[in-house]
């Protein structure tokens, strides 16, 4: 469960434990590690391998092996059978310290600006910084305003929640105060080194030939290891069915697949494939790569346009009354878009607004909750999707309960970019159970649903796990 408690602001998630009980093992047959046929890591583009073999080779260290289980190999040998188990690297969520101290940001005692934003006229605003030799002017344009008015109406809301979840945390233990001699002795962290550019190859996938629409459009895992071309790979959603984690390399990298769960890998114009695989879903997710100037000068990852996120055919995807969940940023422009345009366009119905909120080990806000710049918190817009015709809706004798309004959900956050809590638990009163999910511009995978985009499997990489020693 990735619930730590519930209360009426909303839930307190452990996104660490979330990924660990997926349950990511792997079932193999293991030789001994002098075998003559050792397994090689060598993979070029030309041939992506299919495996069951860790990023550590044949030699890694393995748990509940299960000596009973010796098919014979093509020698006439035997091979053994083991489980291999994986946990996501915890230092990933070691979040000990604010990003900001709010210290840095006790500077703001002279203002006019709760006026002005109440009037809505004003156009620039004039704060006293304290602690600088002189008086600095510091003009805001009108996306800033919003944002000022906006955080100025969800204020004492995502005050007042937090602190009660919060305080929940830190009675159960979940979350715990440092001392500070702890974050004096705190290591930094080293990302893992993933040199598999998935949206590069996304963009060599297009040079492919495109399929027979009448040949299968999903490819799914067996038990056995298999090879698969670029083709295979790239122009069809793959499925991993079986109740164990499954290993795919490419260009030399490994990427672990939970059990249950599909993907495609693809960008927004190789789609196809995804509405060729003849499902829609009760729930959608989507966290697109939303355009800003922050994005634009890092070049951290490509962004979308307004006009292309409409483009994404949700009316084919969406099952009737399915429920629309979009991430999005603290850009008043961004908020207005999706309740004005984007959701409309969808025939989709805005039914509530709900807020993530990022805080450290101790509880702490990653920013200073008045920041001028970056907020500890993000939005979510939550839609159902509205039907032009009536229809039979499926499991239609199922009351699902309405969907509450600044709901919040807090969690410690995940060191790598953009890397979103689960949202299958806190959303499980408000959706049909076992329905079909889909989460769009997805960089991780879950069990039980099918993920879409060009870095889908970016945070599936090995590097990102600890594989086991035997009799952990």
């Amino acid at each position: 469960m990735s619930v730590v408690h519930q209360l009426s602001a909303g839930w307190l998630l452990d996104h660490l434990s979330f990924i660990n009980k997926i349950n990511y093992q792997l079932h193999q047959h293991h030789e001994p590690c002098c075998s003559k046929n050792e397994f090689s890591t060598s993979v070029h583009f030309e041939s992506l391998q299919m495996d069951s073999v860790s990023s550590s080779g044949a030699c890694a260290a393995f748990i509940a092996s299960d000596p009973t289980t010796k098919p014979e190999n093509d020698d006439g040998g035997n091979y053994e059978m083991f489980t291999q188990k994986f946990v996501f690297r915890p230092e990933l969520f070691d979040v000990t310290k604010p990003y900001i101290t709010p210290a840095v940001h006790k500077e703001c005692q002279q203002s006019n600006e709760k006026e002005d934003l109440m009037n809505g006229v004003k156009k620039e605003i004039s704060i006293s910084i304290i602690g600088k030799k002189r008086k600095r002017c510091v003009i805001f344009n009108q996306g800033e305003l919003d944002a000022m008015e906006y955080h100025t109406k969800i204020r004492e809301l995502i005050l007042d929640g937090s602190l009660q979840l919060i305080q929940e945390g830190l009675k159960s233990g979940f979350l715990y105060p440092l001392f500070e001699k702890q974050d004096k002795c705190s290591k930094p962290i080293t990302l893992p080194l993933d040199t598999c550019n998935l949206p590069e190859l996304c963009e060599m996938a297009k040079h492919l030939p495109s399929l027979n629409e009448m040949e299968h459009q999903t490819l799914q895992l067996v038990e056995e290891d298999t090879s698969v071309t670029e083709q295979d790979l790239f122009l069809r959603v793959v499925e991993n069915n079986s109740s164990f984690t499954k290993v795919i390399t490419l260009m030399g990298q490994k990427y672990l697949l939970p059990p249950k769960s599909s993907f495609l890998l693809s960008d927004i114009s190789c789609m196809q494939p995804l509405l060729n695989y003849r499902k829609t879903f009760d729930v959608i997710v989507i966290d697109p790569p939303w355009q800003n100037k922050s994005v634009k000068r890092s070049n951290r990852y490509s962004y979308l346009s307004p006009l292309q996120i409409k483009q994404i055919p949700i009316p084919k995807l969406a099952a009737p009354n399915c429920l629309l969940v979009t991430w999005v940023t603290n850009r008043q422009k961004h908020l207005r878009f999706i309740k004005e345009e984007l959701y409309p366009s969808w025939s989709v119905e805005v039914v509530a607004e709900w807020h993530w909120v990022k805080i450290t080990n101790s509880g702490e806000f990653v920013f200073p909750l008045d920041s001028p710049h970056k907020k500890p918190y993000e939005g979510l817009i939550l839609g159902r999707v509205q039907e032009k015709t009536a229809l039979p809706l499926r499991n239609a004798d199922v009351n699902v309960l309405p969907i509450p309004d600044h709901k919040l959900i807090v969690s410690v956050p995940c060191t790598l970019h953009s890397h979103k809590p689960p949202l299958a638990e806190v959303l499980k009163d408000y959706i049909k159970p076992d329905g079909e999910y889909l989460e769009l511009f997805a960089r991780n995978l879950q069990p039980g649903w099918t993920s879409w985009g060009n870095e889908v499997l970016k945070f599936q990489h090995v590097d990102y796990f600890i594989a086991l020693e035997s009799g952990s």
